[in-house]
């Protein structure tokens, strides 16, 4: 299985942070945002190589970085792929990212997608085997708490089996707390399904929509991810994970 960490945006909420330097390896309890992602995939075994995709403004930082870095499984350093795009104005988009790694790179195998910026603490031992056992996509959900915040993100429903039903990307009135983050698991039959996708003139960006189109083509399954959870979207998300990340690595 290989793991594609999406980290080719260029953070402008961000900014003055993120100008020179990438989103992914800010530090976060005192560490590359980074190397708390490739943890939690170095937690699933069927992951045997981690590819980063990221953009040409950015490409080197990631591969100074990555050149110096001890995985914490052998061989699991990343790859960084670079997209060629150099600003808001021509980036690919997640989406867009994704085809680009699976045509660029040849890859017939499943994989498991993630963005660079998400953070939890939970091992993903679980999520792994739920996806060895299903052989179909796999999204993960986490409860968010709070209807309030529910505009900023994904609202899901499931069904008993645990198959998604309904998902709505930001809702305007949300009536459930449960969403989608940026993992997922597809398996590699389900991959001509992103190219489908792009072709027929879907949204490039933001993975989530590739998720709300896909369960109409076939059933995808879902997983629950309990305890702490971050989408470092901006500067007040990013002090309180590092707060957050601190406190739990010194407890």
């Amino acid at each position: 299985m290989k793991a594609i960490i999406l980290a080719a945006g260029y953070a402008t909420r961000l900014y003055p942070l993120t100008i020179d330097q990438p989103k992914a390896l800010l530090p976060v309890a005192g560490k590359p945002m980074v190397e708390h992602v490739v943890g939690r995939l170095a937690t699933m075994p069927d992951v045997d190589e981690i590819l980063l995709v990221t953009n040409a403004k950015f490409a080197r930082h990631f591969a100074e970085w990555s050149a110096g870095f001890t995985p914490p499984r052998p061989g699991l350093a990343p790859r960084i792929i670079d997209d060629g795009t150099t600003d808001e104005s021509n980036r690919l988009g997640a989406n867009g990212d994704l085809a680009f790694v699976l045509d660029s790179e040849g890859i017939d195998d499943d994989i498991v997608v993630m963005a660079g910026d998400n953070l939890f603490a939970e091992s993903l031992a679980g999520f792994s085997a739920v996806c060895r056992e299903r052989g179909a996509p796999v999204v993960v959900l986490t409860d968010i708490g709070d209807l309030a915040e529910m505009p900023k993100y994904s609202m899901v429903e499931v069904a008993a089996d645990g198959r998604l039903t309904s998902f709505v990307e930001k809702p305007a009135e949300p009536t459930s707390t449960l969403s989608c983050i940026a993992l997922y698991f597809y398996p590699r039959v389900a991959l001509g399904e992103v190219r489908r996708y792009l072709a027929e003139g879907n949204n490039p960006d933001q993975p989530g929509r590739f998720v709300a189109w896909l369960f109409e083509q076939q059933p995808v399954h879902t997983w629950r991810l309990d305890g702490l959870w971050y989408d470092i979207g901006g500067l007040e998300a990013l002090q309180e994970a590092d707060r957050l990340f601190t406190e739990l690595l010194q407890s």
